[in-house]
């Protein structure tokens, strides 16, 4: 187990000097030989089976961590019974499609274009919410807010690890206090039903909003 302490990130934008510090032991031990994958999950044969994206081998998912990927998956499933998952596992050999040991489910969603996200590798995290509609992207380079009838607004941040895998991310930038809680807590997206990993509350100067968010390419602890 990770022993739980604060840990401050400054991400600057690029008009600003770059400077940031990493958690080098965000790698726990219990991820190795897992590998961080996106593609297609489909059901054959009373099977629940991953493509990974732009390759043609499917595996049989062994739902070793306990997701509950296969329930999530029949709950989602279009009239194709093709659903877009971003996941962490092991491939284990074996004959016919082989097998993925799946451990951790980021987000399932009904999507044609998942493989396609050309910003994903870059982000750190992705949160969102409806009512008003509200989204965040959170980069090496900063933090952009977008919001209903308003314009994006980029801003550094500063990171606070909480505990328990909580965190907080903060901002004081264009007169505005800015804050982004996030806990490791299985969320439903109410617009369109797709399931993510995490929970997420934006607040603007003490103003709630709630919302899903997921990993990015770029960290998957």
């Amino acid at each position: 187990m990770r022993v739980a302490r604060s840990l401050v990130v400054v991400a600057l934008l690029p008009l600003f000097a770059a400077c940031q510090l990493f958690d080098g032991s965000r790698e726990s031990a219990a991820h190795v030989g897992q590998t961080r994958m996106q593609g297609q999950l489909s059901a054959a044969d009373g099977k629940l089976l991953f493509q990974p994206c732009g390759q043609p081998q499917r595996y049989a998912v062994n739902d070793t961590g306990g997701t509950s990927v296969l329930q999530q998956a029949a709950s989602l499933a279009n009239a194709q019974g093709k659903l877009f998952a971003d996941v962490r596992g092991r491939i284990v050999s074996g004959s016919g499609d082989g097998q993925l040991d799946l451990e951790q489910l980021y987000r399932v969603e009904r999507s044609g274009n998942g493989c396609e996200d050309p910003d994903f590798k870059k982000l750190i995290l992705r949160a969102a919410g409806h009512a008003p509609e509200w989204n965040v992207s959170v980069s090496g380079k900063g933090m952009v807010i977008t919001r209903a009838g308003q314009p994006p607004l980029a801003v550094p941040y500063v990171e606070e690890q909480l505990g328990d895998g909580r965190f907080n991310l903060s901002t004081e930038a264009n007169n505005q206090h800015i804050e982004l809680w996030v806990a490791p807590q299985r969320c439903v997206d109410s617009s369109n039903g797709s399931v993510q990993h995490m929970s997420a509350e934006l607040r603007i100067n003490g103003q709630v909003q709630r919302g899903c968010g997921y990993f990015g390419g770029s960290r998957d602890d």
